[in-house]
């Protein structure tokens, strides 16, 4: 997926988010540059920078939805996170740089996972033997060829029963490495180097793991975490894991309009937000973070910020910061037939979301063409009335009209259950008619 042309990527977001074409052009063309650099000789690399995004949006027009379906799309490291939830350098919170370290995590498993996919037979092998060797008596030295025939059979007797789940019952004992990573603590960086330090040698002295009892269906977990620590080279997944980051990572950045200072008022009301910018300057800009993997270099990572921007403006944030998101991009609001797309279009719509849930219970649910049209318009008309929570109010809605039904599913056990426009209006058309109602309930 990684070389997915811009048209290409556009048509995967289509399946899953309605609208927004623009937004999803300006990203399809950032993640295509990110190819074409890449394919340039390593000198040119240096001096092409990604050009940072920034989504304007109101809450539910889908800025998270096309982030979550980017990650999924695209095997590179995608993190995903609020900006309001980092504090000054200083204060008590999370500081920015831990945001390169959760990235670089993401990093870690997803090469890991590669790695395991790759190799999946030699780890299958090596977590059979070890479990076979603790459920089979060991051949003695000096065994005939018979006896040696005789252990080959039993063993390949075991390992068929291992593999049809017939030994999952059964209890072994397995060493347990334990962990002592304290890169996701959110710590300054000197203290977990300090800490790792300590745990090494400490490390070095008890072998860090312990035995413990399981079953042979957790073991089977357990070990194959282990093989792929003692069959593969660490340094070199490590090694891996860093140049995934440094030259494809990408941080979505949620909320940014969160730790904007409007003009209108006074700094001094919240001083960590300016100052959670300047912490976040450097690393939009290009500097060096200590992680796991070692020193990271942020200079080539895409960052995309989105942000509804209701109390504040763009303009509200430090100028040094605006000026690393060069591309913006402004997300359309959502009318009625969006939002009737939005409940049937998708791959994973709402609609199908619902049929499928209730269809564990039996119930064949059917909605007729005119009641989601109704939904569309109420979830619209409430969305007027009240705060506009774009897509998210169509959940509130589809939730209130099945409510009953979800509730006495086992009572309709091989029922089909038609969702007309009546009972639709029935659920919510008073609600939404009625002000007060409609901020409350819906």
């Amino acid at each position: 997926m990684d070389n997915l042309t811009p048209k290409e990527i556009v048509a995967q977001l289509d399946k899953y988010v309605i609208g927004q074409r623009e937004a999803k052009k300006t990203i399809a063309v950032a993640l295509r540059n990110r190819y074409r650099r890449m394919q340039l000789d390593i000198e040119t690399q240096r001096d092409i920078v990604p050009k940072n995004i920034l989504m304007i949006g109101d809450t539910g027009v889908g800025k998270t939805e096309i982030a979550r379906r980017l990650a999924r799309m695209m095997s590179v490291p995608f993190l995903k996170i609020e900006a309001s939830k980092y504090t000054e350098v200083g204060f008590v919170g999370r500081d920015v740089e831990s945001m390169i370290r959760d990235l670089a995590n993401v990093s870690l498993g997803l090469v890991k996972k590669e790695e395991e996919k790759n190799n999946k037979e030699k780890i299958e092998a090596y977590v059979e033997n070890k479990i076979i060797e603790q459920l089979l008596p060991p051949l003695p030295n000096g065994a005939t060829d018979a006896k040696r025939a005789d252990y080959d059979k039993s063993f390949a007797k075991m390992q068929e029963k291992l593999e049809n789940g017939k030994l999952d019952h059964l209890k072994i004992k397995v060493d347990i490495k334990e962990s002592n990573d304290f890169s996701d603590s959110g710590m300054p960086t000197h203290i977990i180097e300090v800490q790792e330090s300590i745990s090494k040698v400490l490390g070095g002295l008890n072998k860090n793991s312990k035995t413990k009892e399981v079953s042979v269906k957790e073991a089977k977990i357990l070990l194959a975490q282990e093989a792929t620590n003692e069959l593969f080279d660490n340094d070199n997944i490590k090694e891996k894991a860093k140049n995934r980051v440094e030259e494809g990572g990408i941080i979505f950045l949620d909320e940014i309009d969160k730790i904007a200072v409007a003009k209108s008022s006074s700094s001094r009301q919240d001083p960590g937000k300016e100052g959670v910018q300047r912490d976040l300057l450097p690393i939009v800009e290009g500097s060096n973070v200590n992680t796991k993997l070692g020193m990271i270099k942020t200079d080539h990572i895409l960052f995309i910020a989105a942000g509804a921007f209701h109390v504040s403006k763009p303009s509200d944030l430090i100028p040094e910061l605006q000026g690393r998101f060069p591309l913006r991009v402004e997300l359309d609001s959502l009318d009625e037939d969006a939002l009737h797309k939005i409940l049937t279009q998708p791959q994973n719509s709402m609609v199908k979301q619902y049929q499928l849930l209730l269809g564990v219970e039996k119930v064949e649910l059917i909605f007729q063409e005119e009641a989601l049209r109704s939904i569309a318009k109420y979830a619209f008309k409430a969305n007027e009335k009240s705060e506009d929570i774009g897509a998210r109010r169509l959940h509130t809605i589809m939730e209130k009209i099945l409510e009953d039904i979800s509730f006495d599913a086992d009572e309709h056990c091989g029922e089909t259950i038609t969702i007309d426009e009546e009972l639709v209006t029935k659920q919510v058309g008073d609600i939404v008619k009625d002000e007060d109602a409609t901020r409350y309930i819906l």
